[in-house]
């Protein structure tokens, strides 16, 4: 196939930046899985092919805010779950047969699938869950017909970059005795609860957006109050480790190479956490993926600019139908 060019969409005026939205959207309702409780909602017509969106990383099903009722108004069934170990979700540290990585919330969302959507469904995943989205496409392929990744990050994707290949085996021995320290001399049952109080998270939420959000409340409760559970930090370990050790067939760079299905990739031109650089990275693995570049939108691009992220997904969605 040709190399897809990207395109970008034109610059929104002042106006159509989104203003603060409530963040309990649609009809609320908790779903248990492997012992854990998973919160998810929904809005739309049942009868409608379903449509599920994954958030990133400290936020949860309420991100979507600006976009659930959107796409349900397009002729889709919306629905959004809180990742294990974000939201009002479970937050449970690590287990024997449970790592908290990309793989065991694809499996998470697989479930999900099966037995609350019972069809196979078009996915939409923000940041983290852009990836998480990916990696179900790629493990359980005949429950996903297409996705969004609003962006794609992976540390991964910057070491192919630079050239980087596969661990040599000491050197990931070396890792994953490093990283379990690191994990476990970090009083994160301190620095979690103090951060979610003080007013750096506001700033820390301010880096993923590049319109001001400080005055949003319904932003800030929706990333303070998982912060402020109990299990926050012992889940926040538990992945950390997770990502960290992630085997590299569970990389972004080995997924897209394995992906059979349909991908769109949308970034912020302004992403100061995950440049725009990085989308570049996965089309020179996949060069047929199309891209899309937000003008005015940093790393939260559904958000920040809703009726350009919907000016961009729609066709693409129409396309899939």
């Amino acid at each position: 196939m040709g190399r897809s060019r990207p395109y970008t969409t034109t610059a929104p005026t002042a106006a159509s930046t989104a203003a603060p939205a409530p963040t309990d959207w649609g009809e609320a309702a908790v779903w248990r899985w492997q012992g854990l409780v998973v919160h998810w909602r929904w809005v739309g017509d049942r009868r409608h092919p379903p449509l599920l969106l994954v958030h990133g990383f400290a936020a949860g099903s309420g991100h979507w805010r600006h976009n659930a009722a959107e796409l349900a108004e397009a002729g889709w069934c919306v629905y959004a779950l809180d990742l294990v170990g974000f939201g009002a979700s479970s937050q449970p540290g690590s287990a024997p047969g449970r790592t908290l990585d990309n793989r065991f919330w694809a499996r998470q969302l697989q479930a999900f699938l099966e037995q609350v959507v019972q069809a196979p469904a078009v996915l939409i995943g923000h940041s983290l869950g852009g990836l998480v989205a990916l990696s179900c496409a790629v493990y359980f392929p005949a429950w996903v017909r297409g996705v969004v990744a609003a962006p794609l990050p992976d540390p991964a994707l910057l070491a192919a970059q630079a050239g980087a290949g596969r661990e040599a085996p000491c050197w990931r021995r070396l890792k994953r005795w490093t990283v379990r320290l690191l994990c476990r001399l970090l009083p994160l049952e301190l620095i979690v609860p103090l951060l979610a109080h003080s007013p750096l998270l506001g700033l820390g939420i301010q880096s993923a957006y590049l319109q001001p959000v400080l005055d949003d409340r319904g932003l800030h409760r929706l990333i303070a109050l998982p912060a402020r559970r109990p299990g926050a930090a012992r889940a926040l370990r538990a992945m950390s480790v997770g990502m960290a050790l992630r085997p590299h067939r569970a990389t972004a760079p080995a997924l897209l190479r394995r992906l059979q299905q349909p991908l769109l990739l949308l970034w912020g031109r302004e992403d100061r956490l995950v440049p725009a650089r990085v989308a570049e990275q996965c089309r020179a693995i996949r060069p047929e993926l199309p891209l899309v570049l937000l003008e005015q939108a940093g790393h939260c691009p559904h958000d920040e600019q809703p009726g350009a992220f919907h000016q961009a997904v729609l066709p693409w969605l129409a396309a899939l139908r």
